[in-house]
């Protein structure tokens, strides 16, 4: 695959944020995309309707619950009845939020775990046999946290550590058919909610090599370079921290 030219590319939690600079990064490589979103109702559409005012029927927004039973087929069913094919498939919905050691619950468990192992798992499960067809790939959006447990978020830990571990095991599992990698962030944008006070913040950027924070776009290209000109490359999963993950 060297361009993403008439590709058909499916990026999970699209219409926002990493997911939504994936969309217009892999759409201005002339890809075709399914846009799956969940509760982002207004900014899926205007994404879809921004990307097919520049190139015409070129997006296709699906909704969906990740963990829903039959969301993994309906994803890959409307990329295949929209565009005929699927070429990459890139996990990057995700939860995120505190489990202090003490006050986990079922409810917290399964939403972590659901969002950023489970759902991950059974898509790329149901999308194996059509990535196949066109020796496709996985990417998986996984955290530096992976690596460097956070504290006060352990399920969350654990979690993207699942997530890593899936996305070396799949790359046996689907190989040589299917790569599969994943891209690992570190401090690209904070939280919406506020979960970080300012002095954290100040903390994780002089923890950085590069003393910035990154941009949602800096995952996006990972993303392209492994879908387009990592040819031979499968089962690692590539820091985008600004040296970060050497420095804590």
């Amino acid at each position: 695959m060297h361009d993403l030219k008439d590709k058909v590319v499916l990026v999970t939690g699209a219409a926002r944020r990493v997911g939504a600079a994936i969309v217009r990064r892999v759409h201005g490589e002339g890809a075709k995309v399914v846009l799956h979103y969940r509760g982002a109702e207004k900014e899926a559409a205007a994404l879809e309707a921004e990307l097919n005012a520049i190139r015409k029927d070129s997006v296709r927004r699906v909704k969906a619950d990740l963990l829903a039973h039959a969301a993994p087929e309906l994803l890959v069913r409307s990329a295949i009845e929209k565009f005929g094919r699927l070429d990459v498939l890139v996990n990057n919905a995700s939860s995120f939020f505190p489990t202090a050691l003490g006050e986990i619950e079922e409810k917290g468990w399964e939403d972590l775990i659901g969002a950023n192992v489970k759902a991950p798992l059974l898509l790329s499960q149901a999308a194996a046999p059509e990535l196949a067809k066109t020796n496709g790939s996985i990417i998986n959006i996984v955290d530096i946290h992976a690596d460097r447990p956070l504290k006060g978020y352990v399920v969350y830990t654990i979690a993207k550590a699942g997530l890593a571990a899936l996305t070396r095991s799949l790359a046996m599992e689907l190989a040589p058919a299917v790569r599969v990698n994943g891209v690992s962030p570190g401090a690209i944008a904070w939280p919406e909610d506020g979960q970080f006070p300012d002095d954290v913040r100040k903390h994780i950027i002089e923890d950085t090599l590069l003393k910035r924070l990154g941009e949602f776009d800096d995952i996006a290209r990972a993303v392209c370079f492994l879908a387009v000109d990592a040819p031979y490359v499968t089962g690692q999963i590539i820091a985008v921290d600004g040296g970060r993950s050497i420095n804590i």
